[in-house]
């Protein structure tokens, strides 16, 4: 029996310090690859309204489509997990994270981008419709940024017989009525390939201009109602505060399971470390993205792993009072609280799978993080807590260290 003893000390000091090991190992790297939302890194808030021209409807075909269109704008930009969507019949609110410089993000992403090639009469003889690949580059001669034009098979019979018809004549390059150069035709074009050259300061000016062309024209005009940028500070300001919040309640919650539940509650506190390394390490894998919101729904479900402990060594309690050996009461306990236990976690991941499916931004990023913490918070309670508590007991077999 002593070597009994002496093999389950070993394996229990050996769970702790790897629990603790993982606990101390996993802060920085989960701090520096976890997605951030804009509440916590700062960052730039739009909210666009689409306008109407004459003879053109603003519909919900429309709106997706713009949004469609914002996205892969943004998404060239490299923005990390940014928010696009609709709001009402005719709004789009974009968020992004992390931008350097919100102000020009804000004008880039809100431009129309309708590319037109016009005649010295001002008729436009071509349009972004028919683009291909647009992609900046120096020109070789000068050195200077310019954006090289490749159009479709349609666009580029187009340009062929509109350059052949017009040697000698000016060709305009406006884009959303700006014109950006007027060069002389020389010849006639027959491979679909035009530049855009005379209007960009430098080669990042260039490259904007590619990135906006090559998702294409906005279906809408799209102005900006509102714009609210969230600095860096303030962000860092409330994860700081958040963190410090969720430390001082998971601190509060094994003090107390630690002094009502005594042994059980030094498992549940050893579990609920594993829990928490476990929740934030697969919301990193995932790649999903850490909000105000996403914090209150992590220190939820620690409120719900917890809570799966107390019914546990509650039924754990009742079997040791009505007589049965401390093994058998552990297996009872379990048996008995898991039922209960699944029973309350697929209601709640039903409730956070509706506001998943219904929900957007925040609200999605609270339902994700309360999903991945009740899956985990069973693994945890049911299965890592009923082994080390059997380990446990193979030490400490008082009753009274189990029960109050």
């Amino acid at each position: 029996m002593q070597k009994l003893n002496a093999t389950s000390l070993v394996k229990i000091i050996a769970v702790v310090l790897a629990v603790a090991l993982a606990a101390g190992f996993s802060f920085n790297p989960i701090k520096e690859r976890m997605n951030l939302g804009l509440d916590l890194r700062g960052g730039l808030h739009v909210v666009m309204e689409a306008q109407e021209k004459p003879g053109q409807k603003i519909t919900q075909d429309t709106i997706q489509k713009s949004i469609g269109i914002l996205r892969q704008r943004v998404d060239q930009l490299g923005v990390t997990e940014p928010i696009i969507q609709g709001e009402g019949n005719s709004r789009v609110i974009v968020e992004l994270p992390g931008v350097d410089d919100p102000d020009a993000a804000a004008d880039f992403i809100g431009k129309t981008a309708e590319l037109e090639f016009k005649d010295e009469n001002g008729k436009v003889v071509l349009s972004g419709a028919n683009l291909k690949e647009a992609k900046a580059e120096l020109d070789p001669a000068t050195s200077e940024p310019q954006v090289s034009l490749e159009f479709d098979k349609e666009g580029a019979e187009k340009f062929r017989e509109f350059s052949r018809q017009n040697i000698g004549k000016p060709m305009g390059i406006y884009l959303d009525d700006e014109m950006f150069s007027n060069p002389t035709i020389q010849e006639e074009i027959p491979n679909g390939m035009a530049r855009i050259s005379g209007g960009f300061e430098t080669l990042k000016d260039a490259e904007d201009t590619a990135v906006l062309l090559r998702s294409g024209a906005l279906p809408v005009s799209l102005s900006i109602e509102e714009k609210r940028t969230v600095g860096p500070t303030l962000g860092s300001d409330s994860l700081a505060k958040s963190l410090k919040a969720g430390i001082i309640g998971i601190i509060m919650i094994l003090i107390f399971m630690v002094g009502y539940y005594r042994v059980p509650g030094l498992v549940a506190a050893v579990s609920l470390v594993l829990y928490s390394c476990i929740v934030l390490w697969i919301m990193v894998l995932l790649k999903a993205t850490l909000t105000l919101p996403g914090i209150a729904g992590f220190i939820l479900s620690i409120g719900m792993a917890v809570d799966a402990n107390i019914i546990i060594y509650e039924r754990l309690k009742d079997e040791l009072r009505h007589g049965k050996t401390l093994k058998a009461a552990i297996e009872a306990g379990f048996n008995r609280a898991f039922w209960t236990i699944f029973d309350s976690n697929i209601t709640t991941l039903i409730a956070a799978g509706v506001l998943m499916f219904f929900g957007t931004g925040p609200i999605k990023g609270f339902a994700v993080t309360l999903s991945i913490g009740i899956v985990t918070s069973m693994f945890t309670a049911i299965t890592f807590t009923r082994w080390v508590l059997k380990m446990v007991s193979d030490i400490f077999k008082k009753t009274e260290l189990y029960v109050v």
